[in-house]
């Protein structure tokens, strides 16, 4: 039994992540955060707007995103740049798989 291709799932974790990021990013001032400094009180945390800046980004408001975080724009370019390598990858292994 052939294996299916390692990255596969790790691919549409990346792309359901973005779709969700795009659909669901939350723009309002009251948002759901799983941020663990957040729950217990503390004002600041690094990653905190990360989410919120790549939706803005996604939406086409530049100046929002970057209010919200200076590394928004870096953050999606680094996930798209995964999921195209992902791509790559497994298209490298299917042309491998029909060799044989």
């Amino acid at each position: 039994m052939p294996k299916k291709p390692t990255g596969l799932v790790e691919g549409i974790i990346w792309v359901l992540a973005l779709l969700g990021i795009y659909f669901f990013g939350s723009s309002g001032e009251h948002h759901f955060s799983l941020c663990p400094l957040d729950m217990l009180g503390l004002p600041w945390c690094p990653g905190c707007g990360l989410g919120r800046s790549m939706h803005h980004l996604m939406m086409g408001q530049f100046q929002l995103s970057w209010e919200l975080h200076p590394l928004g724009s870096f953050a999606l370019l680094v996930i798209v740049w995964r999921i195209v390598t992902l791509i790559h990858f497994i298209k490298k292994q299917k042309k491998l798989w029909q060799m044989y």
